[in-house]
């Protein structure tokens, strides 16, 4: 066999590629993540207190999957977001205090109850995601449109390995 890596062992990161190219490309893939996600983190606080003053950043990203899934159990937004139902049940109270989403009992089981966006939730998450959006169009707008679509299945790519 053939090493190309001078000591035969990639450590398990790909077969054919040299372990120090593999190390560079994950040194790079790293720094840019943290870059990316720093970044997100400081645009989703910005991005909640659009939508409402009193807006915790982390709860941006609830408004985003309610309005994207509909009606959920506050069990199935813990588990899509990866927090713990205590963290859950205190970010829903909150968003329900601010008027941003409503609870309804769940028909499939008494017991539960779904959230979703009220009327309001919805018109003010909305105008903030429309206006990012925008932004995104703008910031790329020297790319070219197959990078665009690349991009966005690469870090969903990523996103389904995360949550695995």
């Amino acid at each position: 066999m053939h090493d190309e890596g001078g000591n035969g062992d990639d450590g398990g990161l790909g077969a054919g590629v040299p372990a120090g190219a593999m190390d560079q490309a994950f040194l790079a893939l790293e720094r840019e993540l943290t870059v990316l996600l720093r970044r997100a983190r400081a645009k989703s606080g910005e991005m909640a207190r659009a939508v409402h003053p009193d807006l915790e950043s982390a709860a941006y990203g609830l408004l985003a999957r309610l309005d994207e899934a509909g009606r959920l159990r506050a069990t199935e937004l813990a588990a899509y977001i990866g927090v713990g139902k205590a963290t859950m049940s205190r970010q829903l109270r909150a968003l329900e205090h601010l008027g941003l989403i409503a609870r309804e009992p769940d028909p499939a089981d008494g017991r539960a109850w779904l959230v979703h966006l009220t009327e309001e939730g919805r018109a003010r998450f909305r105008a903030v995601r429309d206006a990012r959006r925008v932004a995104y169009v703008r910031q790329l707008a020297g790319w070219d449109r197959d990078e665009v679509a690349q991009l966005a299945q690469l870090l969903h790519q990523l996103n389904r390995g995360v949550e695995g």
